[in-house]
C-alpha cells in the first residue's frame, strides 16, 4: 500500500500530540496517512505496554489512518545503527511515502532526538540503490521521500512553517485523549508525570492557539524543515 504520508514517533502519543491535526486534516483532503510507533512506550510511568498498545490503536483508528505499526524497539535504549535504520529503511520502502512527518530534532525526551535522527538517516538510506532488503521474500526497491519534516514537541522550537488545522483541532484532541492511562484524570491513582496534569493537557490546545493567532488564524502546528521550502510564486504564501 502507497502512502503519500508517512508519520513516525519514537512512541505511542508523539505523533498524535506533535501532529494529529496536520494527519486528520490530509486525511479529510483525501490523503493516505500511516503511523509507525517505534517502541511500544514500556518505559512509560503510567500504564503498560499493553494498555498504550489499545490506546494507538483506537487513537489511529480516530484519525482514520491507513496503516499503524509498532516496531518494537527498545523504549529509552534503542539506537542509530545499521540494524535499526534497516528496520525503518524496509517500512519506507513498503510505504513509499512522498513526506515523512518525525519526531522533534532536539527535545525534553532523549528518544525524541534520538529517534528523529534515526528516522532521517534512514530516509537517506532508503534512496541508496546497493542496500538491499525484502518484504514477504520480494525485493523492495529504494525510495526516498521528497520531504522529511520534523514536529515540535515539549520544546517551544522555533517552527520554519506551519499548518492550519483550525477545523481539525477537537480530532487532534480526541486522539491525543485517548491515551487514558497518559494524561491528565482526576482519579487517577498512578504516580504524577510531565505529562498527566491538567496543564499539559490543556497546553494541546493552548500551544496550537498560540501558534495559530501568529499568522492570523484560530490554531496551528508547527514543523522544522531539512532543507529550504520552495515556492512556485509569492502568492502561494499565506
Amino acid at each position: 500500500m502507497k502512502l503519500d504520508i508517512l508519520a513516525i514517533g519514537a512512541h505511542p502519543d508523539d505523533v498524535e500530540l506533535g501532529c494529529g491535526g496536520t494527519i486528520a486534516k490530509e486525511i479529510a483532503n483525501g490523503k493516505n496517512v500511516g503511523i509507525i510507533d517505534l517502541t511500544r512506550g514500556e518505559l512509560g510511568t503510567r500504564g503498560t505496554a499493553e494498555t498504550r498498545d489499545e490506546e494507538a490503536y483506537n487513537a489511529g483508528k480516530i484519525l482514520g489512518v491507513k496503516a499503524r505499526i509498532n516496531l518494537g524497539f527498545a523504549d529509552g535504549f534503542f539506537v542509530n545503527d545499521k540494524a535499526h535504520q534497516m528496520e525503518i529503511i524496509k517500512m519506507i520502502r513498503k510505504f513509499q511515502p512522498e513526506i515523512v512527518l518525525c519526531n522533534a530534532v532536539d527535545d525534553r525526551h532523549i528518544d525524541h532526538g534520538k529517534g528523529s535522527k534515526l528516522v532521517s538517516d534512514a530516509c537517506f538510506l532508503s534512496g541508496l540503490i546497493k542496500i538491499e532488503t525484502y518484504h514477504d521474500d520480494d525485493v523492495q526497491e529504494p525510495w526516498r521521500p521528497k520531504q522529511v519534516y520534523h514536529y515540535i514537541q515539549w520544546k517551544n522550537l522555533e517552527p520554519d512553517f506551519v499548518v492550519d488545522v483550525s477545523d481539525f483541532i477537537d480530532k487532534k484532541q480526541e486522539a491525543v485523549l485517548a491515551y487514558k492511562t497518559q494524561f491528565y484524570n482526576s482519579d487517577s491513582k498512578e504516580p504524577e508525570t510531565p505529562i498527566s496534569s491538567k496543564n499539559f493537557t490543556d497546553s494541546v490546545i493552548y500551544r496550537s492557539n498560540d501558534l495559530g493567532r501568529l499568522v492570523g488564524v484560530e490554531y496551528a502546528e508547527g514543523f522544522t524543515v531539512e532543507r529550504y521550502v520552495a515556492v512556485d510564486s509569492l502568492f502561494d504564501i499565506k
